[in-house]
């Protein structure tokens, strides 16, 4: 079975509840199979083995063969006065619901094992598992890699000028941060412990939160707002002057075109 996960249950762990079909013992018989003990027999074909023995002969030899006994279906068993209510069989189907406790920093496409939580085994055998298949829900905001987490910021060209502050999405509520005056498009600032959680026994921290800035530039400006402009177009301040840390993220994005 699957359960879907959005990245804040992940992000702290979370306990759901799935509903299953599954067979378990009935209840009338006590998985027997009877009411009466005694209606139980050994399987008068395969004398209880739950196999049947087969000899053919050939040019070569006899050859001997093994296959389920036709008679009690390999059980070694059968019974003579079947229940009722499950057939002989042991079992019955029966919807169940069961809680699921999910570990923080789980991925998608992880499975978790619930020992004993499957079908029921005939006569008394073992319970089998049941498989849980982790869904992770695709954030519209945030991308996910292992434990880090990324978010596209786009801020206006003045802020970037000038400086500022933005709010950004995390996983545990809004955080303020601060755009330094200069700030190039294609920025990455890096928000430690920001991310999501390793799950136990796939590693161990806790991931970080990277945010890139895009730039908007407008299309459309006012007289003014242009005529300032034009004034600024040959300052030696809008000459393009790298310094080493904007010449390796300009180096960064021309390797990516």
């Amino acid at each position: 079975t699957r359960v879907r996960l959005t990245l804040a249950e992940i992000a702290k762990g979370v306990t759901k509840e799935v509903t299953i079909d599954r067979y378990e013992q009935c209840p009338d018989c006590g998985g027997k199979g009877t009411l009466n003990a005694s209606d139980v027999k050994t399987c008068p074909v395969c004398h209880g083995t739950g196999q049947e023995q087969r000899v053919a002969s050939s040019i070569f030899g006899q050859t001997v063969t093994y296959t389920t006994c036709s008679r009690c279906g390999g059980e070694g068993t059968i019974v003579n006065n079947p229940c009722h209510t499950c057939g002989g069989s042991g079992l019955v189907r029966k919807r169940v619901t069961v809680k699921v406790d999910i570990p923080a920093g789980v991925e998608d496409g992880m499975q978790l094992t619930l020992r004993g939580q499957g079908h029921a085994a005939k006569a008394g055998g073992i319970n089998g598992d049941l498989l849980v298949v982790i869904e992770e829900i695709p954030d519209a905001q945030l991308k996910r890699d292992g434990k880090n987490l990324f978010f596209s910021k786009i801020i206006p060209v003045t802020d970037a000028i000038l400086g500022g502050e933005v709010s950004i999405p995390c996983i545990d509520g809004t955080y303020k941060l601060k755009v330094e005056p200069g700030t190039q498009s294609g920025t990455v600032v890096r928000l430690r412990g920001k991310g999501l959680p390793a799950v136990k026994g796939y590693g161990s921290g806790t991931g970080d939160m990277y945010v890139k800035y895009l730039v908007w530039v407008p299309k459309k400006l006012k007289s003014s707002e242009k005529d300032a402009l034009e004034a600024m177009r040959y300052s030696d301040t809008f000459t393009p002057d790298l310094s080493r840390e904007d010449k390796n993220l300009f180096d960064k994005m021309k390797e990516n075109f």
